[in-house]
Parts: C-alpha cells; structure tokens; sequence
C-alpha cells in the first residue's frame, strides 16, 4: 500500500510541475505577440486591423525617447543567439548594445534640435562585400534629406567596427542630421541556417524586421544597391496615402509583361500580373504586426511571425529569388494590404535594358536607382555605374553641382551605346532639382 501510495505522491508533483511549465509557455506566447498592444503602446485590438482608422501612419517620436532613457538598461542585456531580439523584454532595447548606446549619444543630442519633425526611418541589411556598397546608399541618403533621417543597419559582426568608424569620419554637420543603430545578424535559432542562406546572405533578414524592430512605427527598407536621387522623405510620404487596409508599398517587378519573369517563369503565387520588386519596400510595421494574414496553408489566418517558416517549408523547392518570391505569395493572398508605387521609385536596368519602359521616369526623372545583378560593379550598365561612381567619389562640403552633377553628366555621354546610357537624361532629371534644392536652402542658411 505505501507503495502505491508514493507512486500517487509523484505522479502528482509531476503533474504539478507540468502545469506550471504550459503555463509559463502560455504566458512568454501572450506576451511576445500581444505585448505591443494597448497597455504598452497605445494601439488598439485585434478588432482594430479591419477599419485601422487607429493605427499610426507615421512613426512618432516617443518610442525612440523611450529607447534613449533605457539605454542604461541596455548594458546589463546582451543579444545573442539563444536570446534573439524577439524574446527581449519589451522594456529592453533590441540591438547591440554597446554600438547603440556609443554611437547614437553623440548624435541624438544634434538631433533634438529638430525633433519637431518626424524622422524618416531607413533600414538595410549587409553581408560579405557589402560595405562600400552599403556607405554609398547611406551617402546619397543623407546628401539630399533635409529632414533628419535614423539608419538601422544590419550587418555581419565583422562589419561592425568599419560601418562605424566610416560614419563617424563624415564631417559633424553631416553627421548631425541623423542616428545611427547597428545591429547583428540574427534568425530565429530554430532555422537560421536556412534562413540566412536563402537566395543571397542574410537578405531575408528583412522579413524579420517587424519582429526585430519592435518599438519602431514606420519603416524604409531598401537594399545596398540603391542610390537615392532626391529626400528620402518624400518617399516617407507615401504612407500618408495608405488606404486603412495597407500595410506596405512595393514597386511591381517590370513594366512589361513580355519580359516578365513572374508571368513567365514563376512556380509558386505572385502578385498582380508581373510580381513585386521588395529591393525598396516601405512598411506601417505597426499595421503589418497587428494583422492576420490569409494563406494557401490553412483556412486560419496567420500572424506574420506565424506564417513565415510555414510558408518557407511549403514552397523552399519552387522559389528562385527567395524572400522577394515570399513576398509576391503573401500579397497575392493579400493584395489589399499593398500599395503600389510606381517604377520611378525602384527604377532598374530592366526599365531601359530594352528600352525605355517606365513611363512615370520618362515625365519625371528617376528617384531611386536600384542596380541590381550588380550593375555597380561591372560593364554591363555603363549608366547605372556612372551614377554610383559619382555619389561615393564625392566628397562632402563639395559643391554638388560642379563636383557631382557636371563630372557625372560627362561620363553619361560615353554610355550611348547601350539603351540605358540613350535615357541618361532620366538619371539626372530629378537629380538636377535635388542638388538645385540642397544649394538654395545652404544659401539661405548663410543669410
């Protein structure tokens, strides 16, 4: 009988134990995705993502004054492979500490100064030889902002120190117009590998940037092969157009349906008739962490973070471009959720590789180039190079005209042989007007 008896005493504090562990589970779940709501941050309910009549648009200023004041916090947390930043409280910053802390109290105080206005929020993921890349982007960036920007770089450990120190040599007034956070490279530990090997390294290290980047509203992703040809607020601008139901805003992937790749060779959904093109992908992350995703999975609709790997497994065998194709298949479920922004915003050699295709740069000029297949670095797009040469061999406090715009317009004369050097006109168009923009306001400030 006592026997029986203590073989009943542990299967009931087993039992015990059991339950207080579920429960614990249950308790981390509710908190990692509902922690962001009402109490904290001032958003509404679930119920809320059909009418979003309560959702921010744009980012605001307290989630970054919040992140200044825990600083402090910061330094007893680390972030690493067994604590991704998803799993951090939400009273703790989710980045490098040490980098974060360092590098953005020397630029926040230049930036209080104009905390009136809203901060354009840019963010780019960087791996292997990407650097130089990655500096240009952020160069032409800040060379033709006016309002204060806030960089959320992404990149390899060993990259850390160079993108630092790179941004920390631009001269102080340069610097004074935005902060800088630098993050590592982190994947769900479950599937990093897979994750960070998907099509190029660490480029789907975007789809977790909702995840990853908590306490920020409103987000600009680009790529590393971008170069911003006029202010990147007026690209943050287009959220103010988001109808209630968008969530994000994408480029389609061409113009022309007869050199379509998704139209033509695509084995899994994509959206529209000719794909999306996520190399410059602006996000309401706010409305996107809030929202339940229809699928070709489940009849269930998905969380973000649900839906990710799920989509990842079914479709890993049929996918060429990698987290771009997931993109085209969760917006072809949901294509309500996106807004469309035309060509001139993603503008790539596949818009006059043929010849010219994109009519919006034809009536306005291009303002964003986009040189993907790594048009930058070889002979193939002589026009997309020359532009790319121009902006990383200027040097700040140049007068942009004669030390940009003029050697720039020089070398587009010597790409005519290729379609794309016949619509050179377009890469400078609204360049001409940026740089006209950026000397009016310098003159002045000098009055």
């Amino acid at each position: 009988m006592r026997c029986y008896l203590h073989t009943f005493l542990l299967c009931m504090i087993f039992v015990f134990f059991s339950f207080l562990y579920v429960f614990n589970q249950l308790a981390s779940t509710l908190e990692d995705r509902d922690g962001w709501t009402v109490k904290e941050h001032g958003i509404p309910g679930r119920k809320s993502h059909d009418t979003g009549h309560l959702l921010r648009k744009r980012p605001g200023l307290e989630g970054l004054r919040d992140r200044e004041e825990g600083l402090d916090r910061c330094k007893s947390q680390s972030v690493s492979y067994w604590n991704p930043y998803w799993r951090l409280p939400a009273d703790v910053c989710g980045v490098n500490c040490l980098l974060e802390s360092s590098f953005s109290e020397r630029s926040n105080s230049a930036v209080k100064a104009e905390s009136r206005d809203e901060r354009s929020h840019l963010a780019v993921v960087a791996c292997g030889p990407r650097l130089e890349e990655t500096i240009t982007m952020l160069k032409s960036a800040v060379l033709f902002s006016k309002k204060p920007l806030h960089f959320y770089i992404f990149a390899e450990d060993e990259l850390h120190k160079s993108f630092r120190n790179t941004l920390e040599s631009w001269p102080r007034r340069v610097r004074a117009r935005f902060n800088s956070s630098i993050y590592p490279i982190t994947f769900p530990k479950e599937n990093a590998r897979e994750w960070k090997k998907l099509f190029k390294p660490c480029a789907s290290q975007r789809l977790f940037l909702p995840l990853i980047l908590k306490e920020v509203d409103s987000l600009l992703y680009v790529d590393t092969d971008i170069i911003f040809l006029q202010p990147v607020e007026d690209m943050w601008a287009l959220l103010s157009q988001f109808n209630s139901r968008q969530l994000a805003a994408m480029a389609p992937e061409h113009e022309e349906p007869r050199i379509g790749w998704y139209n033509r060779f695509a084995r899994h959904p994509y959206y529209g008739k000719t794909g999306i093109n996520s190399g410059v992908m602006l996000m309401n992350m706010t409305r996107l962490r809030e929202k339940f995703f229809k699928n070709d999975m489940t009849t269930v609709t998905l969380k973000w973070e649900e839906m990710l790997m799920p989509l990842l497994q079914k479709y890993k065998l049929n996918i060429t471009w990698g987290d771009q194709d997931l993109l085209n298949i969760i917006f072809h479920h949901n294509p309500e959720s996106l807004y469309m922004f035309p060509c001139q915003w993603n503008y790539r050699p596949d818009h006059c590789i043929y010849g010219s295709n994109c009519q919006q740069a034809e009536q306005e000029g291009v303002f964003i180039l986009h040189g993907n297949r790594g048009v930058y670095h070889d002979d193939k797009q002589p026009a997309f190079r020359a532009v790319y040469e121009a902006i990383q061999k200027y040097q700040f406090g140049d007068n942009l005209e004669t030390s940009l715009l003029r050697p720039l317009e020089t070398s587009l004369q010597t790409t005519t042989h290729t379609y794309c050097g016949r619509a050179s006109h377009l890469l400078t168009k609204r360049l001409k007007q940026s740089i006209m923009s950026v000397q009016q306001d310098a003159t002045q400030r000098r009055r």
